[in-house]
């Protein structure tokens, strides 16, 4: 081989090193994007989304280790990472979540939890993302109902959108009304949090039916009737299901 095609060759595997050493720029663009919509000014923790690789120490951003597509944003308003322990203070978060966020389609968990002034709805879009596992919004002020296709989503093990201001119906459950009796053995739930909401009637029998249930708060609604009994149920505290009108049963009071 000559010289001028080991060079050629050389630069080949170099570019191509490079290449799948950083992120690609589509995922960097979407996370600007994402930036872009939301403002921190107490903690600073987007100083460091700064470079061309977003999955070298930005903070809250993990990626795949093979194909270095952007895998989890989690960012928390409260945390003891040492950030947080520097500003002698809990975060706050104003803004809200951008569509762009949607462009991430590699996305398993999507954790942006407990930053109080994050409003704005849901985006539509999110019911899009094949490999979401995980949306954890709570402790915000996002409003607007959930998206009806995010029922799509069949990863999706964890839903919390406790503490916000969310209205509507959604797939799966009502956030208003009663609580649909459709569950069964395919329904498999690592944490269910409906508290806090508007939710009346009765809890489904077909629940004790489901799979999996490792987590349930049905606490802060208007709920009535006997908790269903099943071994779901069993680890669960009174705490899942306080400050309903009128639920009885284990491991509330008997009926």
């Amino acid at each position: 081989m000559g010289t001028s095609l080991l060079i050629a060759a050389a630069v080949f595997v170099l570019a191509v090193g490079t290449a799948v050493n950083g992120c690609p720029p589509s995922d960097r663009a979407a996370l600007m994007a994402f930036k872009a919509a939301l403002h921190e000014p107490y903690l600073g923790i987007f100083k460091s989304w700064t470079g061309n690789d977003c999955c070298n120490k930005w903070y809250g951003v993990s990626c795949d280790p093979i194909t270095k597509r952007v895998a989890d944003i989690n960012l928390r308003g409260e945390s003891e990472d040492p950030i947080f322990q520097k500003a002698h203070r809990t975060g706050y978060m104003n803004g809200s979540i951008s569509p762009a966020i949607c462009k991430l389609d590699r996305l398993s968990s999507v954790i942006i939890a407990d930053w109080k002034g994050i409003s704005g709805i849901i985006p539509p879009c999110i019911s899009s993302l094949p490999f979401l596992r995980i949306l954890d919004l709570i402790g915000n002020q996002i409003s607007g109902q959930i998206p009806y296709n995010i029922g799509k989503l069949s990863r999706l093990t964890v839903l919390n959108i406790a503490d916000n201001k969310i209205t509507g119906r959604m797939p799966r459950n009502a956030i208003e009304g009663n609580i649909p009796d459709v569950f069964g053995p395919s329904s498999y739930f690592m944490m269910m949090d409906l508290s806090y909401n508007n939710l009346k009637g009765a809890i489904p029998k077909s629940i004790a039916s489901a799979s999996y249930i490792g987590h349930l708060d049905l606490s802060h609604n208007h709920l009535c009737g006997a908790i269903p009994a099943g071994s779901w149920f069993d680890h669960l505290e009174a705490a899942s299901f306080v400050n309903n009108d009128c639920l009885c049963g284990k491991p509330l009071k008997s009926c």
